[in-house]
């Protein structure tokens, strides 16, 4: 079973329901299905993700936010994460205490919280942004939102502060002009549209592994 749900909790009771594999697609509080696409992504374009480091920039108080800070605690590599300091952009503490326990557990990874773009994306190897209006978010809030996250837009002259072979990703969709620029998620750093293909493979291998179970072997 594959659930696309606005809530954790929602992911949570059809596990307690069911008598088969339930694989979370999406919530409020994760993207687990993408990470595995961005992983592949990443491995695609740059050959590994140890050592590297991954700036997403723009809402933070966002699943895909908590999602890539979790990825780079679990697998070794380093997140930094930058956004309005207001209230409402903001991770949740429950997901810095998660990650904090996560690299108790793993070495390699680490994660900063940031409010500076250029600061966050200096030296960076992967450079993400996410839509400024996730699921659920009111049309009547564009406006306000806007004006919080311009400062930390992505275009051409950010991506120059990090590393001269950074890709740019962004799950899509994207709104030019919003969360980064044409000339950005157009440009020869982005590789969206792989990223975008990669679902594909991405969910075809975890629907195999859930029939065939996990200690399937190749």
């Amino acid at each position: 079973m594959t659930a696309r749900v606005n809530t954790r909790q929602a992911v949570e009771e059809l596990i307690g329901n069911a008598s088969i594999p339930v694989i979370n697609a999406l919530d409020d509080y994760g993207h687990p299905c993408q990470m595995l696409a961005d992983l592949l992504t990443i491995v695609e374009h740059r050959g590994s993700y140890e050592g590297m480091t991954l700036t997403f920039v723009g809402d933070c108080q966002n699943n895909m936010t908590y999602d890539l800070m979790r990825l780079g605690c679990l697998m070794g590599f380093n997140v930094n994460v930058a956004g309005p300091s207001d209230k409402g952009f903001n991770v949740e503490w429950s997901v810095v205490k998660e990650c904090e326990a996560l690299l108790e557990a793993n070495k390699g990874g680490s994660f900063k919280i940031l409010n500076n773009r250029d600061e966050a994306m200096k030296g960076a190897d992967i450079v993400y942004c996410d839509s400024w209006m996730s699921y659920g978010i009111p049309n009547d809030e564009r406006q306000e939102r806007f004006k919080a996250l311009l400062p930390f837009q992505v275009d051409a002259e950010s991506m120059k502060v990090a590393a001269k072979d950074a890709i740019f990703m962004n799950c899509l969709p994207a709104i030019r002009g919003e969360e980064q620029t044409a000339e950005v998620l157009d440009g020869p750093q982005s590789v969206i549209y792989d990223q975008a293909e990669n679902r594909l493979h991405a969910q075809k291998a975890l629907i195999t592994l859930a029939i065939n179970g996990f200690d399937w072997k190749y």
